[in-house]
């Protein structure tokens, strides 16, 4: 058990619940109907890398080293990934200037394919 991974697993869990929460009753009213899907996606996929890191934290298979470099790829990707959606999504209501985050979303994206990459490959090169 690792106890970093797994409070970092309770952290993006409890905040995706928090923000679909948001999303669902307060954003509801403010957001179009394409905005709030996009919100969603950043939810749904917070969520899955919550899922993700638990599996992680107590996954045996792994060492401290496979475990750490996966999980900051994890934490990376979805701070950029979702965390931009959230951004671009709220962008009418909050008026940030977000027009450089376009970009950011995909390097998040490609960092989550890193993260599952890496645990596919550390797999595949251990024996039984």
């Amino acid at each position: 058990m690792d106890k970093k991974i797994l409070l970092g697993a309770a952290f993006l869990g409890i905040t995706a619940i928090i923000l679909g929460a948001f999303g669902a009753h307060a954003l509801k009213k403010v957001l179009s109907v394409e905005q709030l899907q996009s919100f969603e996606v950043g939810v749904r996929y917070q969520m899955y890398h919550a899922l993700f890191l638990l599996f992680i934290g107590v996954f045996a298979f792994l060492n401290e080293k496979e475990r750490l470099l996966i999980f900051w790829l994890t934490i990376l990707g979805v701070l950029f990934f979702s965390g931009s959606i959230y951004l671009l999504a709220t962008n009418g209501i909050t008026n940030l200037k977000t027009k450089f985050l376009g970009p950011v979303t995909p390097v998040g994206g490609f960092l989550l394919i890193l993260a599952w990459g890496y645990l596919f490959c550390v797999i595949l090169s251990k024996k039984q």
